[in-house]
This record gives C-alpha cells, structure tokens and sequence, in this order.
C-alpha cells in the first residue's frame, strides 16, 4: 500500500486526498478480491481504484475541469519504488519531530493510530489529531514529490532513522494482536533502513541502525514456541539464530563504531553485538552491557534505557541493584503504568527470592499489554509463583 500511495502522489499530488483515496482503495479490494479472485496486477488495480476515489472527492472547479485528463485509465504502476520517496515527504520540514514520526508510521510504515499511540506512550486521541493536524500542515506547505538533497536531507535523516526504528520495532514486538511479531514491518523497516544506507554509505548512524536491525531480527525464530509462546533471551535455541544476518550486523556494527560521532544506534548495535557473540546466555559479557547501556543513556536519556540497564546492572552487581535503579522510573509518567516496567521489576524480584511481591507484578504486567503473546508467558511466569 505504501507503494501504491508513492505512486499516486506522485502523479496527482495531495498528500491527505491521496491517502484516503488509497485506503478506500484497499477496503473496496478487501470486499471485491475474497469474491472475485485477486487481479492479475493486484497494485495496479489498487493504484486505478485509488485513482478514481480520488476523482469522486474532488469538488473544486479547477478539479472538475481537468476530470477528463484525470480520469483516463490509470497507467501501468511503473517499477520503481516510490516508498523512499514518500518516506521524506512525511518527514516535512513543516512538521515537528513527532509528527513527522507519526504521519510516517501511518502512512509507509502502516500502523494503525492506537499502535502508534503506544509506540509515543501517550493517548490514542492525542494520536490522531497531530495525525490529522500533520496531513493539513503537509497540504498546505506543499512540496516536490522527489528526494531533498544536501543540508534537508541531513536535517530530515534523523527523524527517518527514528521512523525506521519504531516500524522496526512494532514489527519485532508488536503491540497489540495475537502474534509477537508483525514480520512483514520488520522486514519492510530493514529494507527502508538499506535504501536510506545506499544514499549515505559513510554515516555511522544509518549502518549502526541497520546493524540493530539485522541483529534483532535474527532472533526471530527463536523468540517463540511452536505454539507462539514468547521464549525469553536467556533460554532461546541459539542454533537457530540466523547466522547470516547475525554476520551482516557484526560486520555493519564494527564499521559503525568507527564513524567520527557516536550516536545511539551505534550503541544499541553494538549491545546487540555483544548478545549475538555469545554462544549461550551464560557468556554474554554483562559488564560490557551494562558500559554500553550507561553511555547511552547520557547521551540519548529514555526511561525505556535505564529500564534495559537496570536489567544489565541487577546481571552485574546483583537483582537488588537492579530493582533500586527501577525504583526511579516510578515518578515517570512515561512508563509508570508500562507493562515492561512491571515485567522487569517481576523478573528482579524473582530473581531476589520474593516469589510473592514478583507474582503481583507479573499479573500487573499481563494486564497492562495488548500483546497476547506477552500476555501469554507473563501468566505462565505468574502462575509458578501463585502463592
């Protein structure tokens, strides 16, 4: 669908009138294809119905003039991708950061407006009205369906790399449904992240976010029972880790670390890094985590950071430790009510010997996530603590 939308904007501009036009387009294919069998050209269907969507909402004398020219049968989608393209116009100079984020994860990555909402960690109404707010600004600013080029397109890369990683990570762990992962995003964010890395080849960041990517997503088939039940890092079949993604993201980790500025995806790559060199659980270099996760946490600040290295330290210097680091994410609004920080703080207390206090914070945590596959394994974990 992102693709369909890049070359719909492309053709006939306006942004928010082409994405609605696109969503009718994928509910008419929805109702149409399970009776009528998929078509032959399944995106060009979409781009000609989207196309003609778009004619019916078109309401202003200019529009009407030019109908007859619009409303010819749309031409063969060509070849290229426009995905890149459309991911920059999201990230318009006119938008702030976050919604930037936001209008791009709807629009290329797309995630739903509750998804996003809890990938921002604030409510699903606020959601959708900087949604809404960022399609008008991105009207009426108005802008050249191209790649920018030199200082915008510095300036628009980072909150790119942002975008690539909250697609990334609701793939990986989605946030809601059934099944933990959503693998066609994490795929889709891999395959953005190495489009965006051809354009900048020499930037620590990009080949360090890349490298996160690669390194995460290897443990996918290990992350998960036959029966979709969540398997923990510590007690994962690291055999069946891919080892040719684990090599790619080894390789593009080291190369990162040698960029001239350190940033955070460097630093999430390499603690990946540090977990994929190990051969069991038992020989991961905790002390190393731990380093990592302390600078990174001076220079990219996030609850969801010190939550990780209160993980690594309770590994280093006892689940005591741990358990007084977490205490500081209390006051934080942020993640006071997150099942993670609920989860964590479960996991130390068992790890500390208070089966009971671990129990009332693993039941906590189960009825705080969407995810059922989350849900799943915190109710196994509370259910061997039942007093």
């Amino acid at each position: 669908m992102p693709q369909v939308l890049g070359a719909l904007v492309r053709r006939h501009g306006q942004f928010e009138g082409c994405e609605d036009a696109v969503q009718e387009a994928g509910l008419a294919a929805s109702v149409q294809w399970p009776a009528d069998g998929v078509p032959d050209n399944p995106r060009g269907w979409l781009m000609t119905v989207a196309s003609r969507r778009l004619i019916d909402h078109v309401r202003s004398e200019h529009a009407r003039r030019e109908r007859e020219t619009v409303a010819e049968p749309a031409p063969d989608v060509p070849d290229t991708d426009d995905t890149l393209v459309l991911l920059f116009l999201c990230c318009h100079p006119a938008l702030t950061a976050a919604s930037q984020t936001a209008l791009t994860l709807r629009a290329v990555g797309g995630l739903t407006t509750a998804e996003i909402a809890r990938a921002f960690l604030v409510p699903e109404a606020t959601m959708a009205a900087r949604i809404s707010r960022a399609k008008q600004r991105i009207r009426a600013a108005g802008s050249a369906f191209r790649l920018p080029d030199g200082v915008a397109f510095e300036e628009r890369l980072r909150v790119v790399l942002h975008v690539l990683y909250l697609i990334f990570n609701e793939g990986y762990t989605a946030s809601s449904g059934s099944s933990l992962h959503r693998v066609e995003l994490a795929w889709e964010a891999i395959r953005l992240a190495r489009l965006v890395r051809a354009q900048l080849p020499q930037d620590g960041e990009v080949a360090g976010l890349l490298a996160l990517m690669l390194l995460t997503h290897a443990r996918r088939a290990a992350r998960t029972t036959p029966g979709g039940d969540l398997v923990p890092l510590d007690e994962q079949d690291r055999s069946v880790w891919d080892r040719e993604l684990i090599e790619e993201g080894l390789a593009l980790a080291r190369e990162s670390l040698g960029a001239p500025v350190l940033g955070p995806y460097q630093l999430q790559a390499a603690i990946a890094a540090t977990h994929a060199d190990a051969a069991t659980a038992g020989e991961t270099d905790w002390r190393q985590v731990y380093a990592l996760y302390l600078i990174l946490e001076r220079i990219a600040p996030n609850p969801m950071v010190t939550l990780n290295r209160a993980i690594a330290l309770a590994e280093v210097a006892g689940p005591g430790e741990g358990l007084a680091l977490l205490a500081g994410l209390d006051a934080d609004e942020r993640v006071r009510g997150h099942h993670r920080l609920a989860s964590v703080r479960a996991h130390l207390l068992e790890k500390a010997g208070e089966p009971a206090a671990a129990y009332e914070n693993y039941r906590r945590a189960a009825k705080a996530t969407a995810s059922l596959a989350e849900r799943r394994y915190l109710e196994s974990r509370a259910a061997r603590l039942r007093p």
